[in-house]
């Protein structure tokens, strides 16, 4: 087509939107994880699947019986797929973990540790919370994840607790060592605990299209394991979750149930996907502003 001074106009081809996958609670099943892998590379066209953004919304361990082997394959995404970005969100069972590793920061006014048990200590029995090698600088979560649960039946979920009310006991077992053993301090390699100390609490990604109804839409997107809370204010929860503040006994946000927004009701398609491992839960947000 000619222009007004007899050159060729170009009309600029629009930019296809980059496709972002949010998946969710994987939970130490290495199987499920490989397969819903798999199904995202057959399914989503490979040019688009190749550079993709992947949100991991956290929660990686317990319950199944293979988090060591899981951590192993999200390590290795970076080198398998270098063109692709990769995004790992702490989940409450992943800061937990990492509690009991030492893969927490430190909290940010030189507190210690043993502040977050005092609003909780009314528990502790209950819980049977760790009392083993290095308690005593341990993170509340830390101490709940490795405890030894009295009850051992959770009527929420109607099973039986594994080990802990976080259901540790697996994730033990995958580093080979018992539940509750100060061991797996030295049993979990480096680079997990490098995986664990690096997990983020909270990502934003801005321009993120969504296909409604009404055609596309530009959003802004926030990713959180739970969500953020609702009678909170969104900028004080950004900033305390970019900050990664450990004196907090419990990161609401990051395993808040009631009290965090539900997920948004938009059908998500091909630009935004959003999956679940099947692994018993459904937790992972995000939120579209």
């Amino acid at each position: 087509m000619e222009g007004r001074n007899g050159g060729v106009e170009e009309h600029s081809i629009p930019k296809k939107p980059r496709l972002v996958c949010c998946i969710g609670d994987i939970h130490g099943f290495i199987t499920k994880l490989q397969n819903l892998w798999s199904n995202l590379e057959t399914l989503i066209d490979p040019v688009d699947f190749q550079t993709a953004l992947i949100i991991f919304l956290g929660d990686y361990c317990d319950r199944g019986p293979d988090t060591r082997e899981v951590i192993d394959f999200l390590i290795s995404l970076r080198s398998n797929y270098p063109n692709q970005s990769h995004v790992f969100l702490s989940g409450n069972h992943d800061f937990a973990f990492a509690a009991f590793v030492g893969a927490l920061p430190p909290p940010p006014d030189g507190s210690e540790f043993s502040e977050t048990w005092k609003e909780y200590t009314s528990s502790e029995e209950r819980e049977g919370w760790f009392k083993g090698d290095g308690y005593e600088k341990m993170h509340l979560q830390g101490r709940r994840w490795a405890g030894t649960i009295k009850v051992k039946f959770n009527v929420t979920k109607g099973t039986e607790y594994q080990g802990s009310i976080y259901d540790a006991g697996p994730t033990f077992e995958s580093y080979g060592v018992p539940h509750g053993s100060a061991d797996l301090v030295k049993a979990v390699p480096d680079e997990h605990k490098k995986f664990l100390a690096d997990m983020v609490w909270v990502h934003e990604e801005d321009d993120v299209c969504i296909q409604t109804e009404e055609g596309i839409k530009h959003c802004k997107l926030i990713a959180v394991h739970a969500g953020l809370e609702k009678d909170e204010a969104v900028d004080e929860q950004l900033k305390t979750l970019k900050a990664k503040d450990t004196r907090v006994p419990k990161v609401g946000p990051l395993s808040g149930r009631a009290s965090v927004w539900e997920m948004p009701k938009v059908r998500v398609r091909q630009i935004l996907h959003f999956f679940f491992t099947d692994s018993g839960s459904q937790t992972g947000h995000f939120i579209l502003q």
